[in-house]
């Protein structure tokens, strides 16, 4: 990117005074500002959720539990075919 001296920065600036006028420019910047401003906290409210979400902890597994309901499937399996 070219280096922008002082004589580009005052032609880049009277394009912009002719394009939104004396009055209207320091609107058009404040709006940018805002604008700006909204999309830095936008960017910042994303971030937060995933950084502070709360970890989820394991269930213990009963595995006595499964063993036992595990048996009574076959049980009344066996109990079906007969």
């Amino acid at each position: 990117m070219p280096n922008l001296g002082p004589t580009e920065l005052i032609i880049i600036g009277v394009v912009l005074v002719l394009l939104f006028g004396a009055t209207r420019l320091p609107q058009t910047a404040k709006g940018l500002g805002q604008a700006l401003k909204i999309f830095k906290k936008e960017i910042r409210d994303d971030d937060e959720p995933k950084a502070t979400a709360p970890a989820v902890e394991p269930q213990p597994i009963n595995q006595a539990g499964t063993a036992t309901s595990t048996q009574q499937t076959q049980a009344q399996s066996v109990n079906d075919s007969q």
